[in-house]
């Protein structure tokens, strides 16, 4: 799973597919309706490989979570809780040692709602990350 052009843009919902990058904006594409529009760094532009979430000793990244995430519901999509109790409850089963103070249910929200954007378009893949873990061994030899 490459989660390198994948964004988050503030104030936009959904995921967006990089597409271009120039020196002063990103030309980036909606993963819900593929509609290409331009995206500037002060526009508040994340990689999801760049978001980690807090926990008890320090952070994990976004990718980790996700996995987690499709390793406990089978690579189905999740469904979202009725309240904010559910959405800690269920946080708490894929991550038990987030931090409860630093990370918000809207967070969680975020994270709930990414994850099924990218169980849609396919871009979650335990296997490729077996792979990796593979080949890192034999790079250190």
């Amino acid at each position: 799973m490459d989660l390198s052009n994948i964004l988050s843009i503030t104030g936009k919902s959904g995921l967006f597919k990089l597409i271009s990058r120039t020196q002063t904006n990103f030309i980036v594409e909606s993963l819900d309706d593929q509609h290409r529009f331009p995206a500037f760094s002060h526009d508040g532009v994340a990689t999801l490989d760049n978001i980690a979430i807090f926990t008890e000793d320090g952070e994990v990244s976004l990718q980790s979570v996700f996995q987690a995430i499709y390793k406990k519901h089978d690579g189905k999509k999740v469904e979202m809780p009725k309240d904010n109790q559910g959405f800690k409850t269920f946080f708490e089963e894929v991550l038990p040692e987030y931090d409860h103070e630093r990370v918000y249910v809207s967070n969680i929200k975020k994270v709930i709602l990414w994850y099924n954007i990218l169980i849609d378009h396919q871009l979650i893949d335990l296997e490729e990350e077996a792979k990796e873990n593979e080949a890192t061994p034999q790079e250190e030899q």
